[in-house]
């Protein structure tokens, strides 16, 4: 069972393909129901379990109604964070107004960290779970995370990162059953990304289908490489 945020289009409907062919029931959450929706139908007609659901993340309260509304399907193996909007492209640090800071955090960081809240602590008691964020270059510090600019969406991503490295750690690492990871899926032909980016939806959502189904291989200490940065399957440096 898995669930994906900003799952009707982009990474993340190509992530909720991906997840359905190898067998997942996905639940596709979406700002706008109807497209969410739309997107599930088109998985169902290519014989994929599937189903659409409306939900704006950045609205605690409605995040919080999610595990009600999904009843059985609360159960989740596998989350995706991956429900995120870019900043405007004048945003710098000096010059982003307040409705432009929260409205770019409230949709990258906080609707993470909601929809943790609401469904990771049923993966906690289970013993078993996937926690997937997607993430960018944008918010590390290093490379090209420091060239300055974009300060809500940077920021954002780089809240993003420090909260999937705290969850790891309060979950031991791997030790209560439950990976939590980030993932950079580099530059694609997304509503975000445009027309000429070099890589398609789904080559950017192939780490996030290896991290969904690695098998979590211990170390002598009991922990599980995870809490990490990946790209192309790869740890990358913070």
């Amino acid at each position: 069972m898995a669930v994906v945020t900003g799952g009707s289009r982009g990474i993340g409907l190509a992530a909720a393909r991906g997840l359905g062919d190898l067998g997942a029931t996905v639940v596709l959450v979406g700002r706008d129901h109807e497209r969410a929706v739309a997107s599930a139908d088109r998985l169902v007609a290519d014989g994929i379990d599937a189903v659409g659901l409306g939900c704006d993340v950045s609205d605690p309260a409605a995040v919080a109604a999610l595990p009600g509304r999904l009843g059985p399907l609360a159960a989740v193996d596998v989350l995706v964070l991956s429900a995120g909007v870019m900043s405007e492209r004048t945003a710098k640090t000096l010059r982003t107004s307040t409705s432009e800071w929260r409205r770019v955090l409230g949709t990258n960081l906080d609707g993470a960290f909601w929809a943790i809240s609401a469904l990771v602590p049923g993966m906690v008691e289970r013993r078993s779970g996937r926690v997937i964020a997607v993430s960018a270059c944008l918010g590390r510090f290093t490379g090209p995370g420091l060239a300055g600019g974009l300060a809500p969406y940077r920021v954002s991503k780089a809240g993003l990162n420090a909260l999937v490295k705290n969850l790891a750690a309060e979950l031991q690492e791997g030790r209560r059953g439950v990976l939590v990871d980030a993932m950079c899926p580099n530059h694609c032909r997304t509503d975000m990304g445009g027309a000429q980016a070099p890589r398609s939806a789904e080559e950017g959502a192939d780490t996030i289908l290896w991290l969904a189904t690695r098998a979590p291989v211990p170390g002598p200490d009991g922990a599980v490489p995870t809490g990490l940065l990946w790209e192309d399957r790869a740890v990358v440096p913070w």
